[in-house]
């Protein structure tokens, strides 16, 4: 299955016990940062993002999932990045899982498979993050599900944090590469 194919590819090689280490330490990170940072909820989503792209870059298949499901979980634990309006995350949740899962197979597909230029990718990925999110938080918003707040946070602060992200991510594996 092409599906399967896709996110085993990684960008370097490395033991099952490196990738092991890598998913452990993006998805503690995912999940813990809304704890530790709380606030401002960019600099939040930044780190998240550089998590994902990381981990799309160097860890394969179901291996991923912790990495792309957990940060969420850990904002609406923490409580504190939408305050009083934190609840109606848990509508967002699945969508925000599947927006991070797209950004994923982005670099998987783009950056790995067809060699397309990194940055290229981060902006192709983000795009594709960001409107989707926008979309949902659109169609729940005039459904009267989520609070006009969310269509801010899951707008153009998505793209910003991905691309962000995505910078980060690209200077940490800038010094992975060099040790």
């Amino acid at each position: 299955m092409y599906i399967n194919k896709i996110l085993n590819l990684q960008k370097y090689e490395f033991s099952s016990r490196y990738e092991i280490i890598e998913v452990i330490l993006y998805s503690t990170v995912g999940f813990f940062m809304p704890f530790m940072l709380a606030h401002p909820q960019w600099l939040v989503g930044t780190i998240v993002n550089a998590m994902l792209i990381s981990g799309a870059i160097t860890v394969r298949g179901y291996k991923l999932l912790p990495i792309i499901l957990l940060p969420s979980l850990g904002v609406l634990s923490a409580g504190i990045i939408f305050g009083k309006f934190t609840v109606f995350l848990l509508y967002m949740i699945p969508f925000i899982w599947i927006s991070n899962g797209l950004l994923v197979l982005a670099y998987k597909v783009l950056n790995i498979e067809q060699k397309w230029n990194y940055f290229i990718t981060l902006a192709f990925g983000s795009i594709i993050k960001s409107l989707f999110l926008f979309t949902i938080a659109l169609i729940l918003y005039k459904s009267g599900f989520i609070p006009l707040l969310f269509l801010t946070a899951m707008g153009m602060l998505q793209l910003v944090t991905s691309v962000t992200g995505g910078i980060v991510a690209f200077g940490f594996e800038m010094v992975k590469k060099k040790i």
